[in-house]
């Protein structure tokens, strides 16, 4: 029986169901590692986890993984895989399974997905399109770079979380207002500077079993996140289409492999077996170009999507490729999408919720799952608001009409 065990930093809703998908699998013995403490796994899952757990006080600390992975290990039998969901995740534990023998990923291989700096290295070294770019350690750095690489730019850590902490510098005068958004460049935090790219993005999720492609789909931003982040009265949709060959998917499909060929390359078969998130562009002027790639589950509800999609369970997919290094493609079925239901206006709390009624009417059968946002609660901070919409129709063309008439029916506003 497989030892696996996967860090839950605290018991939420999302992450309980990583949990449960690994609990679901035969010959599976799952520990966890959490700062919650054991009374806070629910209920109907404590009969199923048939390991230990073990609180730590940082989940994000590798060393403190590494202990925690020591003491299961002692008390339950070595371990086999050691696993987590969240992107921030990913470096701590690569360092844990460096310190105790785990297999998977190593720590080199980890910042090549993480750092973003690292990752576009090596990405340009093997050929694969990306922005121009380089990190700047001081804003005089910053404006260096600006004039060598002419605007407009964007600003962002390199080791960010989607699209959180990134700007748009249209100008010097953009440069010098850096540090009062809160992005100070400077040698313990250096900021990466890159060409914003002009075009329509997408995404290319890939599972990669010992570093070869088993499956690829993917989904298209209207508008992209960034875009969403600058523009609060924008509403923001991911949609997944019906076909699954279509274009411009199939015409990146050799650039998705370049790219995760060199991302992985030199990696053990464990380390190389993975589902990966890719953002790129296709840009106006006809080029394919990657932006990022993270080695873990995609977030903006891309897995429900293609649950919906394929008729599967992507996530108790996931857990068994991550546990057993298998993963059975299905078919797609179905175009699928979410609407992402964000407020408008001043304020920091929701105020008033219009058109829901309007928009369930207009969506008809395609609307699969409606969580709106609640009067009272808090603005959100990220381009997800308050709510989210997830539609399933026959066709590309019907889940985008479904996508648009909950938008352009659902008012959310803060006060």
């Amino acid at each position: 029986m497989r030892h696996l065990v996967f860090v839950a930093p605290k018991f939420l809703e999302n992450t309980n169901r990583y949990l449960a998908g690994f609990a679901k699998l035969d010959g599976l013995k799952v520990s966890v590692i959490s700062e919650d403490p054991s009374v806070a796994i629910p209920g109907a899952l404590k009969p199923r986890l048939t390991g230990g757990h073990y609180q730590v006080k940082n989940p994000l600390d590798g060393m403190q993984l590494a202990e925690a992975c020591r003491s299961l290990a002692r008390h339950l039998g070595p371990i086999d895989r050691l696993t987590g969901a969240l992107e921030q995740l990913q470096l701590p534990l690569a360092l844990a399974r460096e310190f105790t023998g785990i297999p998977g990923m190593r720590m080199a291989h980890a910042r090549r997905f993480r750092d973003k700096d690292e990752m576009k290295r090596v990405l340009r070294q093997a050929g694969v399109p990306v922005a121009k770019s380089d990190l700047a350690t001081s804003l005089d750095e910053v404006s260096a770079l600006a004039r060598r690489l002419g605007f407009p730019l964007i600003a962002k850590p390199p080791a960010g979380l989607g699209s959180k902490g990134t700007f748009r510098l249209e100008s010097m005068e953009d440069v010098d207002a850096l540090p009062h958004l809160g992005l100070v460049p400077s040698k313990d935090s250096p900021v990466q500077v890159e060409q914003f790219v002009r075009g329509r993005e997408f995404t290319c999720e890939t599972v990669s079993i010992a570093g070869k492609t088993a499956w690829r789909s993917g989904t298209r931003y209207f508008p992209s996140p960034l875009e969403a982040l600058e523009n609060p009265w924008m509403q923001y949709c991911v949609l997944l289409p019906r076909e699954e060959q279509g274009e411009p998917w199939s015409r990146f499909a050799p650039v998705n492999d370049a790219a995760l060929k060199a991302l992985f390359a030199g990696a053990s078969p464990e380390a190389a077996t993975a589902l990966t998130h890719m953002e790129w562009f296709f840009t106006d002027d006809d080029q394919l170009v990657v932006g990022e790639v993270g080695a873990r589950p995609p977030g903006v509800n891309i897995m429900p999507l293609n649950s919906l999609a394929h008729e599967t369970n992507l996530i108790e997919d996931w857990c068994e490729l991550i546990a057993f290094d298998r993963f059975t493609p299905k078919p797609r079925k179905w175009a699928a999408g979410a609407a992402f239901l964000r407020g408008q206006g001043r304020g920091e709390r929701v105020v008033s919720v219009q058109g829901l009624e309007a928009a369930v009417e207009a969506a008809g059968d395609a609307l699969v799952e409606l969580r709106t946002p609640k009067v009272g609660m808090p603005r959100a901070s990220g381009y997800e608001g308050e709510g989210h919409a997830l539609v399933k129709a026959p066709t590309t063309e019907g889940a985008k009409q479904a996508l648009l008439g909950i938008i352009q029916r659902v008012q959310v506003r803060y006060g």
